[in-house]
């Protein structure tokens, strides 16, 4: 069954400018600027403006099927991840974790590359470079501790999954149940925190 129009609306905060030209949605904020193209869903994206006059982004579905209209749904999500990446930006922490032999990362390439060493006592350097826009740093206050900034939410998120996976960094033939070192994703939030 299909139905006629489905549509949803979000609210554009100030300080975020939007534009929308042929589906690619530009946002702009105080922490810079991304972009992500909606060609692939049959949607209709507008700005347009309330009774009290504030900013809202819509989105319309026509005869659309159920796929379609969850699909309002996704998209919108993904321009509220824009507008938090411009305006608090993304943070991903990381732990190490081992028993025994502990593992040396030197942060390389102005906080861009981070080279991990002695995983279970191994020689082999592991180099995962992260991805445009992500900076990677030591905690200072943490031990074993490197932090992950960005504004794309996807782009933070994959380079935390590059480093968890370094070039085959899990152990091999051993019950990895017992086995657990490794570096894992211990938190994830925004780099300005709501108060």
């Amino acid at each position: 069954m299909k139905t006629i129009l489905s549509s949803e609306t979000m609210d554009i905060p100030d300080g975020v400018k939007i534009k929308i030209n042929a589906r690619i949605i530009e946002v702009e904020g105080p922490r810079g600027k991304l972009t992500r193209n909606f060609k692939h869903l049959n949607l209709d994206f507008q700005l347009i403006k309330d009774e009290e006059g504030k900013r809202k982004l819509k989105i319309d579905a026509w005869f659309g099927s159920r796929k379609t209209s969850a699909a309002i749904r996704t998209a919108l999500s993904h321009v509220e991840n824009l507008i938090t990446g411009v305006t608090k930006g993304y943070r991903y922490k990381m732990r190490f974790v081992y028993a025994h032999f502990p593992i040396n990362a030197s942060i390389t390439n102005s906080n861009t590359a981070i080279e991990i060493r002695n995983f279970l006592g191994e020689k082999k350097v592991r180099k995962v470079d992260m991805l445009e826009g992500v900076s990677i740093v030591r905690s200072e206050k943490v031990k074993d501790e490197l932090v992950l900034d960005g504004n794309d939410i996807e782009l933070v998120s994959r380079s935390a999954a590059m480093i968890n996976q370094a070039r085959k960094c899990h152990v091999k033939n051993k019950d990895i149940r017992k086995f657990l070192d490794g570096i894992y994703v211990s938190e994830k939030g925004t780099v300005f925190e709501e108060e």
